[in-house]
């Protein structure tokens, strides 16, 4: 995969997606733009509900769409919150982008300031539960 980043697109693209956000209880409006391999970006904002456990956070919103698009490989991912403190997935969310991320794939938090920070997926979620990581993990060694 050798896609471009263009960094600056998928801010503008988060912060647009977290005007969406529907967020009646956190107000903690979060957006998330993703660069799929195929050079398209695909967004989605976090959707709350009053049983907590039907909340779905924007990350998992955003590569839902691409996979309902055809979308399976993508090569970076950019998460934007209107606070100054910057913000990385959280931990469902993480074991959903090792899903379709590869570990070196980067993951970065933007905020309303224009900070940007970012990491490599193996550095949010380290020996990712994955079916990569699970064949490794079985193989007996002697």
């Amino acid at each position: 995969m050798n896609t471009t980043i263009d960094w600056a697109q998928l801010q503008l693209q988060a912060k647009a997606a977290s005007d969406q956000a529907y967020a009646p209880y956190s107000h903690f409006p979060v957006g998330v733009a993703i660069l799929a391999s195929s050079g398209r970006i695909y967004t989605g904002c976090n959707v709350e509900n009053a049983s907590y456990g039907g909340t779905t956070c924007a990350e998992r919103n955003a590569i839902a769409a691409a996979v309902v698009a055809g979308e399976r490989q993508f090569a970076a991912l950019v998460v934007y919150t209107p606070q100054d403190k910057l913000t990385p997935p959280c931990g469902i969310c993480r074991q959903v982008i090792a899903e379709f991320f590869t570990p070196d794939s980067p993951v970065a938090s933007c905020n309303h300031l224009g900070a940007l920070q970012s990491w490599t997926l193996a550095e949010l979620l380290p020996d990712a539960f994955t079916p990569t990581y699970l064949a490794a993990s079985t193989k007996v060694k002697s």
